[in-house]
């Protein structure tokens, strides 16, 4: 019955929420690039290099501010730094994909596999005691903010109103992007491009431009998200430290059918299952009517398995944007 009991636990949602953060934004990242028809698995290493940016100039800051007036301010202009590294590394990929017409599977690997040597190069320089000298030092990470009156609404109030900034910015961008994907001119347009982009030329919509700055938004998304694990969750960068969810995120996003609550609640079930297995290194858990405890390994491993499951049995029955992945020539 410890199954059901954790069903109705508002610190396990808390907790799920949480863990569905950076899933949820790198959901969206995916999302609004290939609703403009750019298919984008670097979102794993925009992430990586993300977190190990805003880590670095949280250090950096957190050395020279300390005890002074900018110390407030310290971790959100480091935030910043990390969104601008995935605006940046989104604007690299578009460019490989849209203007020399790389293949964008290829050109998302080359992302992902960079990442990993560029950030295990640079923590070793700067944060593991290299030939700088430098040492990890933890700038601190987001306090939680409680919101007023709402915070005491029972359940929804723990669980929805007593965060970090990164989760109510993934809340209040999920919102966001449904609003703008399905109810502004603009979200017409990148559907349009991302559905058929020659009839979209013809009416006079920039393919070109539209797919840039949804690729960019995107890698500012997944930049958001890399800031959740340095800033938000662990305060120190470590290696390779988000662990596939950039993965996770692409298959919450098809999963979503490309909709971005669709996403954020895949999400939400990816970040269920981790909940689950924390707490069942916590506490133990039992098979319901059994009373057979479940080894933790089972759960550390269901994540990754939900994923395999949802790509294998979801991936191609969901359909994706007509022109994803298909290069534009005018």
């Amino acid at each position: 019955m410890e199954i059901l009991k954790a069903i109705f636990d508002s610190g396990l949602w808390h907790a799920a929420l949480i863990a569905a953060t950076p899933i949820a934004l790198g959901a969206l990242s995916g999302l609004f690039s290939e609703r403009a028809g750019i298919v984008n698995i670097g979102i794993e290493g925009m992430m990586l290099i993300s977190a190990l940016t805003s880590q670095l100039f949280a250090q950096y800051i957190a050395s020279k501010w300390m005890q002074t007036p900018m110390e407030p301010y310290a971790l959100a202009l480091a935030a910043l730094v990390g969104i601008f590294t995935g605006l940046l590394v989104g604007w690299f990929h578009a460019l490989l994909s849209i203007r020399f017409k790389v293949n964008q599977i290829i050109s998302g690997t080359v992302i992902n596999i960079a990442a990993l040597g560029v950030t295990g190069a640079l923590y070793n320089l700067y944060l593991a005691g290299g030939i700088a000298g430098g040492v990890p030092v933890s700038p601190g990470t987001f306090p939680v903010i409680r919101i007023p009156v709402l915070s005491q609404i029972p359940f929804f109030g723990p669980v929805l109103f007593e965060n970090q900034p990164v989760v109510y910015s993934m809340l209040i961008v999920t919102l966001i992007a449904h609003y703008v994907l399905f109810f502004t001119p603009w979200g017409l347009r990148t559907r349009a491009v991302g559905e058929h982009p020659r009839a979209a030329d013809t009416l006079g919509i920039d393919v070109y431009r539209v797919r840039y700055l949804n690729v960019m938004i995107g890698g500012a998304l997944a930049g958001l998200a890399g800031t959740w694990f340095t800033l938000e969750w662990v305060g120190v960068f470590n290696l390779n430290m988000t662990g596939g969810r950039g993965f996770i995120a692409l298959a919450a996003m098809i999963f979503g059918r490309w909709t971005p609550f669709g996403a954020f609640i895949a999400a939400l079930i990816f970040g269920l299952a981790q909940a689950l297995q924390i707490k069942a290194q916590t506490n133990g858990m039992l098979l319901p009517f059994t009373g057979i405890e479940i080894p933790y390994q089972f759960l550390v491993m269901a994540p990754y398995i939900l994923t395999m499951l949802v790509l294998a049995g979801f991936g191609g029955r969901a359909k994706a944007p007509a022109a994803d992945g298909i290069p534009y020539e005018k």
